[in-house]
């Protein structure tokens, strides 16, 4: 047997083929030559789902899917197809009824619908292996595992307390290194790294002497995800909590870049009434997304805080690495659950995906940003809120959101309905 060896392209290639053909997991392991356990820990950790329908059918997860005789839910009357097998649009954003089914052959190996029977029939979402994105998924692995600033959550913000306000206070890092060795056991060169990514109170802007010399030619780390952060936070987790949980109010979080290494905005997303929030931030931390979180809660007060914000879902960026200071307030009470998407898996929060178009029109891509304030983006964004969709009866998400929660909330977060021929979508909006 062949131990400590990782699997090639082509060993996913026989693993893919003979899950097709329904092999157990002890055959395929004997036909590679690996220990038995290997093969479902390489099918769960690459799973690739798909929200696909069948012949003739659109993808549809409801449980009540079959004999829901709901029509016209999106404001079409011309339509004659009932809405649970419509390609239109998702049961899902437009239903108060809809229930998630997830597939029970999902929790029982072999984990995958590459060899099911009823795939072609299925209208739920499939689960399947494929050597191409397992081998893919595995290289970038390999890839992050050399890249970064690999620190827990816990270690930045003990460091932290300690570095920076003495660096505010205009103490060089050297001195602060001599001074409280046995408290901060990092090295030195360590720590300017760390301040550099950004991951500190304190920035290269409070040592002077950084300031002076400039910039460097060398690319700067990224900061590395600590993986603990995802245990229970998982997108399976996230669909069995909802399942167990119908109902709750359902937040889409993501970021949207201008030019790298310059201000970013951090989006948040109501899926059902389809409005959204944009705020911009200097860089793109896990400080400045908490920060963002403690000025709503503060701003609108737990009781309609923990309304709204029920249930978080963002990707795997560095910016949503500290769960636990988004989903707790300062006193430690509950007002949220984070949840992520599975990696390279847009899809699963398609809803901010399709919204961050509109933002693209005023903004495209690859335009700075440094020069924009918050008055310019919430400009922009009650554009954006107060634009017509056909999915919601050509109503506003503005004017869906008041109906839902009241207008007086959506002044507290600074959302303002703009008249229709008002409404603005170039870039000429932004150009200073």
């Amino acid at each position: 047997m062949m131990k400590n060896t990782h699997l090639t392209l082509d060993d996913r290639i026989k693993i893919q083929g003979l899950l097709t053909e329904r092999k157990s997991f002890k055959f395929i392991a004997r036909e590679l030559d690996k220990d038995p356990t290997t093969i479902p820990k390489e099918i769960k950790c690459h799973i690739q789902f798909k929200k696909s329908g069948c012949y003739n059918n659109a993808f549809n997860d409801c449980l009540n899917r079959m004999g829901c005789p709901a029509q016209h839910l999106c404001g079409n009357e011309r339509c004659k197809r009932r809405c649970a097998f419509c390609n239109a649009h998702s049961c899902a954003s437009l239903c108060s009824s809809y229930v998630p089914e997830v597939c029970s052959k999902h929790s029982k190996p072999p984990y995958v619908c590459n060899g099911c029977e009823s795939k072609r029939k299925c209208t739920l979402e499939k689960r399947m292996y494929s050597a191409i994105h397992a081998q893919k998924e595995y290289e970038q692995t390999l890839t992050e595992a050399r890249q970064g600033l690999q620190i827990t959550e816990e270690e930045v913000l003990r460091l932290d307390a300690i570095i920076s306000p003495l660096l505010l206070k205009g103490q060089s890092l050297h001195h602060i290194c001599v001074n409280h060795a046995d408290e901060i056991m990092q090295n030195e060169r360590t720590l300017y790294g760390y301040v550099a990514s950004g991951i500190f109170k304190a920035r290269n802007l409070d040592m002077p002497r950084v300031v002076r010399m400039g910039k460097r030619r060398k690319k700067r780390d990224s900061f590395k995800v600590d993986r603990k952060c995802r245990i229970n936070r998982t997108y399976q987790d996230f669909l069995n909590f909802m399942s167990e949980n119908p109902g709750l109010t359902l937040v889409e979080m993501d970021s949207v870049e201008g030019k790298k290494g310059g201000k970013v905005l951090l989006t948040l997303h109501f899926v059902v009434p389809q409005l959204m929030l944009a705020f911009i931030r200097d860089a793109n931390t896990s400080k400045s997304v908490i920060d963002i979180f403690d000025g709503l809660y503060e701003e609108l007060q737990p009781e309609a805080f923990c309304r709204l914000f029920q249930v978080l879902l963002g990707d795997n960026g560095s910016e949503f690495s500290n769960p636990g200071a988004i989903e707790k307030d300062l006193q430690g009470n509950q007002r949220t659950k984070v949840f992520y998407c599975n990696p390279q898996a847009a899809y699963q929060k398609g809803a901010i995906e399709n919204n961050h178009t509109l933002i693209r029109r005023i903004i495209p891509k690859g335009t700075p940003m440094d020069s924009f304030t918050q008055e310019d983006i919430s400009l922009m964004m009650n554009l954006i809120n107060s634009y017509s969709r056909p999915n919601l009866g050509d109503k506003t998400p503005y004017a869906v959101f008041a109906a839902l929660y009241g207008e007086e909330i959506l002044k507290k977060m600074g959302a303002v309905l703009i008249p229709p021929d008002k409404v603005t979508l170039h870039p000429s909006l932004l150009k200073k």
